[in-house]
Formats: structure tokens, sequence, C-alpha cells
């Protein structure tokens, strides 16, 4: 007779248990000697090349399995199935060297999976005993029963019992195994929203069973009431935040704008929204967050208006606080959701960049930017992205983070050094309180983008483009944020292909992202894993670019195109 087995009834301390990646090769039983052991020199440098430059979201390395039995045939699958099954393996990676047998080899292993297991064949573009003929086998096998698969033909050396593969082919399946890490790592995890929809942006609204559903993670939503009546019970440690505003104060200084003694306890209360928040979102464990504020907490005159939180939202997603460097928490101003996931994916995929968050406020055509430059006495270059096409002027009042107002590498001092906290516009926020304020640097490139969701399809999109920060002349930039809000971060972007017709016409909302050392085609294989609908509307980019796009996967090819193919496999959802 069975016996239940009981498990603690306390844990005091516990480690989340996070993704593997199995790395294994199909065999065929007639291969000689040298060739078996020449497939087992390949599994092991191809795990060595992922546990070398994988990345969880945190930004520790990724652990990483390879099994050394060759999957000749079922009786192999099943013990390979098992042993990545205990060591945790949620993403797999066959590298086939030589020919196999799929049924009886990689679909036996993989049916002991999850239906939405990620699985990638990386090959050299082998002759002798052809794994890239049995790569092809397989990838169309799995495409024909629907399941998604990414192939990455490569190129290491066809004889030799040491092949070492080439830096593209490595570069191909790190894009793709940070993609499928970084699917998986994330499910089963938390955003914590403070308060509802802001100012009825339809846009912000949290859709629950959809970002459940397709992409495992969870909503906690807490009421601003808690927020506000901790604050009030002073529920942080007094000590800590008299740390947190000498810090300020010394690496600020008369950049913090204040008036009186009232101003300097309001600002305080900022600070101890950060700590506060900080503290909530640690207990639950979540790895993100956002803030409603508009219209309740600091504008309607109906209640007490309380400070702005913008130091709070930009401390969360900084890479550094008071007590020094820490992971980046992506936080949305005005409890913007898909703001927020599009900031959680971008930050995720990089292992833990600082993502930024933005108004997407006014798109500066050639022809303004002209007047306005005449205006302040600058004469436009004639061979500056910026100057021939156009920027956006990205602005918010909360949300952006500190490193953004320098380049990559720069000290803590050195960012700070560049921000400023001027007294925020008490019309629109009677609470009173500080905003951040910067003009990030020329130069900063990656992705530019954000999430949307339409119930039309049930999906969720990514609206993107690659992008980089104009430098534009001290006297412009400041007639530029003049524009707007000059008390505001400011982030002058230029989309690499999209032109500013398109720009000021194809926006999802009035937030917009932008994220550092994220390549397309890592973010093409994150969107393919999560059944992102791509929306790359711009007329001048190419629909496939070699070296920059991932290769487009064959149940694609086979289904009518991506976005289509994405729709059909939407409704299995």
């Amino acid at each position: 007779m069975g016996k239940a087995i009981g498990l603690a009834d306390t844990v005091a301390k516990y480690e989340r248990n996070t993704p593997a990646i199995g790395v294994f090769v199909a065999g065929d039983p007639r291969i000689n000697p040298d060739s078996r052991l020449r497939c087992q020199n390949v599994v092991k440098m191809v795990a060595d090349v992922l546990a070398d430059r994988v990345k969880l979201p945190d930004g520790s390395p990724a652990r990483v399995v390879y099994a050394p039995i060759l999957v000749d045939g079922e009786a192999q699958a099943d013990i390979v199935a098992k042993q990545f099954q205990d060591a945790g393996v949620k993403v797999l990676v066959c590298t086939p060297d030589t020919w196999a047998f799929p049924q009886l080899s990689v679909i036996s292993l993989l049916q002991q999976f999850p239906k939405d297991t990620p699985i990638n064949f990386t090959c050299g573009n082998s002759g002798p005993k052809p794994g890239v003929v049995f790569a092809h086998a397989i990838n169309g096998a799995l495409a024909q029963y629907g399941r998604l698969s990414h192939l990455n033909v490569g190129t290491w050396p066809d004889t030799g019992l040491n092949p070492v593969m080439t830096e593209n082919t490595a570069q191909a399946l790190v894009d793709w195994a940070s993609a499928a890490i970084t699917t998986q790592a994330l499910k089963g995890r938390r955003v914590v929203v403070f308060g509802h929809d802001s100012m009825g942006m339809e846009t912000a609204l949290a859709h629950v069973l959809p970002t459940r559903q397709q992409f495992g993670i969870e909503i906690t939503r807490l009421d601003m009431k808690l927020l506000a009546d901790m604050l009030n019970k002073k529920a942080y440690k007094a000590e800590e935040l008299k740390e947190l505003r000498a810090w300020v104060d010394r690496l600020v200084g008369s950049r913090l704008e204040l008036r009186d003694a009232g101003d300097s306890e309001i600002f305080n209360q900022s600070l101890a929204l950060y700590l506060i928040a900080r503290d909530l979102l640690k207990d639950l464990d979540a790895v993100g967050g956002g803030f409603m504020s508009q219209l309740e907490w600091g504008s309607d005159l109906r209640g007490t208006p309380l400070p702005v939180a913008d130091a709070m939202e930009s401390f969360f997603n900084s890479s550094f606080d008071h007590n020094g460097r820490k992971l980046p928490v992506p936080f949305a101003t005005e409890a913007d959701v898909q703001g927020l996931l599009t900031m959680l994916f971008f930050s995720s995929l990089t292992g833990g960049q600082p993502p930024l968050f933005m108004d997407f406020r006014k798109v500066w055509e050639r022809w303004e930017l002209e007047g306005l430059a005449k205006k302040v006495g600058v004469t436009l270059p004639d061979d500056e992205a910026w100057a021939v096409k156009g920027l956006v002027d990205g602005d918010n009042s909360g949300s952006a983070s500190f490193d953004w107002a320098a380049k990559p590498g720069a000290s803590i001092e050195e960012i700070m050094a560049r921000v400023s906290f001027p007294l925020q516009d008490f019309d629109y926020f009677p609470g009173k309180g500080n905003s951040v304020t910067f003009t990030s640097p020329g130069g900063l490139s990656g992705i530019a983008g954000r999430l949307t969701y339409s119930s039309l399809s049930g999906l969720f999109g990514m609206n993107w483009d690659e992008a980089e920060t104009a430098e534009v002349p001290d006297a412009l930039a400041t007639a530029l944020a003049g524009s707007t809000n000059k008390e505001w971060p400011h982030t002058f972007v230029v989309p690499e292909y999209a032109t500013m017709y398109e720009y000021k016409h194809y926006p999802p909302a009035n937030h917009f992202h932008m994220i550092q050392g994220l390549s397309p085609a890592r973010l093409e294989y994150w969107m393919d894993l999560n059944n992102i609908l791509s929306q790359v509307y711009w007329a001048a980019r190419p629909a496939f670019i070699e070296g920059v796009d991932r290769p487009l996967p064959l149940l694609y090819l086979e289904n009518g195109g991506e976005n289509h193919a994405k729709l059909m496999l939407g409704k299995k959802l």
C-alpha cells in the first residue's frame, strides 16, 4: 500500500526553481565510434557556449546541462528525457551532427515535455555524415503537426573530433536561447500594480486573463489606499529614509529644487514611497510594478492630493539606488500595464538592462526642426540622421531610469551629476513634489517599441523598430524641451526605418519604451516563442535582413507567413 509523503510545514528560505537549458544530440546506431565521440564533443561544445553567454532575466548565468548519451532511439529518448526532467530542463537544444531518425529520436523525447517547450536545432552544414539533413527532416516533421521549432544551420568543420562553431553560429544560438530562457523564466512570475487604469487610458489596461494565458505572468492588483495608509503610518525604516535623502543631497545638491521645509518634507514622502513599494514588491517576489497616480492620488481635489511618485518610479527602473548597484525593476507610471510588460520583456531579454519609459510626445519632422533651429540660431547638420530625418521627443513625468542620463559605463556619480529634481506643475499635481529631469546623450542604440493588445485577435503584438538617441546642440535641446515640459526627462529618439510620417501615425499608445543591447533577432525569437504579432509596417524596412533578423520558422512559411500563422496558432491558446 502506498503512503503519502508530507512536506515541511514551515519554510524559512527558499530558492525559486529557475529553468535549465538541456542540450542533446540525435544519433544513428549505425555510425562508427569516432562519429559517436564527435557527436558527444559537439554537444559539450554547444553547451559550453550557452553556459558562458546566456543570462537569466536577472543577469545571472543560465543553468545548462547536456546529455553525453546519443539519442539513437526510443530507449535513449526516455533516458535523456528523464535526466532533463530531473534537472529542471524547460528549454531544449538539439545539435545533430549525423543523420538520425526523427520519430525514433527527437519526437520520442519531445513528446515527454509540455507542448510549448522551446526547441532549437543547431548544426553545422555538414557533408560527411549529414546532421544538416536530419535537421531539415525533423524541422519539417514538427512543422507538419503544427509544432514551432527554430533551425540554426550554422558552421563548424566537417571533419575532426573537436569541431568549433563560428561566432555567427554561436550568436544566433545565444539569441534564441536568451529568448527561450526569458520566456520560461517569466512563467509563474508576477508584477504588482497599484491602482487601476489611470486617466481612463484603455491602452494601459491590465488584460489579466490574456496576460496569464499568453505569458504565464500574474498581475497582482493593490489599491493605492494601501500605499497612502503605509505612508501615513510611516511603514518604512526612518533611518534608511535619512540615508536615501542624504544620498540624494550629496549627489544632486542644489539641483533638487526646494522652496522651503514644506517642499523638503514632501520630497521625503516621495522617497519614502520608494522604500515602501520596494519592500512590498520584495515580499510578493515581484519582477515589476506600476503606479496609477493620476487622478486620485495626486490630482483630485475632492480628496487629499498626495506627492508625486516620479522619484520612486525612476529608482525602480535604475540600476542603482542609495545602497549601490542593483537589478532594475521595470516599473510603469500611470499603471500602464502594457508599458510595464514591454519594459519587463525588453529588460529580461538583455539580462537586466535598465528600460526607458517615455511619452510618445512630439514628432519633429525636418521642416519643424529647421524652424525651431532658426529661432535659436542653430544650423542643422547635413550628415546626421536626426537632422535629415527628424526625431521624437520622448519625455514623461515618471519612470525615467536614471541610467539613461549618461552613456553606458558611467559611474553612479557621473549619472546623477546630469540629473535634476525640479518642482512639478502644481496645477496638474496639487499634491506637489518633484519630478526627475535630464537629457539623454546621443548614441544610445537598441530597440524602441511597445506591446499592444487587440480583442479582435485575442493576441498581443509588438510595434517596434531599431532606434538610436540623437545628440543635438544644447541650445536646440533646450528649445525642444521647452516646447513640451522642460521639467521632465527628454530622450531624442531616431528610428532606423520608420519615417517621421509613419512614426506619428502608427504608435499604438501615448507611451513607448526603449532598451539598449537588444538585437532584432533576439526580439523576433521571443515574439515567436510567445506568439506575438510583429507590427513592423515601415515601408523602408525589408521583410528580411540577413545577419540582422532571425530566419523565419518553417511553420510560418508553410502557413501563409508569420502573422497569419500566429493568428492560427492563437486560436489554440
